[in-house]
């Protein structure tokens, strides 16, 4: 019996100083309490967390898009507003261009007009130098014709 009771003493001694792997009722108590922490985790934590992180990239996926379909909106946009603008500043052009072809003709016309007035002046000025030149030599005859008669005057009188 005191073979039995020192077998059983060290089997006790090797079971309290306790192995690697002790499969006693320890390990499935450890096992459910670790199942059951993984699963509160799972709903308390990562479920949640999980839930807002799908919801976070799928509201970045939204403004992806709707940012990427803007910004196509905004080039198509753009380029209308290009074509507009370079029509408008054709027109201007054309429009500016129309301008100085009608300003050119109205100096031209004006001008072709100021020297006909000018000759026209010209003219008028000359016939009347001519008529006074007219008038003077008709004074000046007369005014010989009064002298040589005074002169023919004298010289008879003396």
């Amino acid at each position: 019996m005191d073979i039995v009771i020192s077998l059983l003493s060290e089997a006790s001694e090797i079971s309290s100083k306790g192995g690697l792997f002790d499969f006693n009722a320890t390990l499935p108590l450890m096992a459910l309490q670790f199942l059951a922490l993984t699963l509160l985790l799972n709903i308390i934590y990562y479920k949640p967390v999980t839930s807002i992180l799908d919801d976070r990239e799928e509201y970045i996926r939204n403004s992806l898009t709707s940012a990427s379909a803007s910004l196509i909106k905004a080039n198509e946009l753009t380029k209308t507003y290009e074509l507009e603008l370079a029509e408008s500043r054709k027109s201007a052009q054309k429009i500016i261009k129309n301008a100085q072809e009608e300003a050119q003709l109205i100096v031209s016309e004006k001008i072709k007009e100021a020297q006909k007035n000018a000759e026209k002046l010209l003219l008028d000025a000359y016939d009347q130098l001519n008529i006074q030149k007219q008038q003077a030599l008709k004074s000046l005859e007369v005014q010989v014709d009064i002298l040589s008669d005074q002169i023919q005057n004298k010289l008879l009188n003396d």
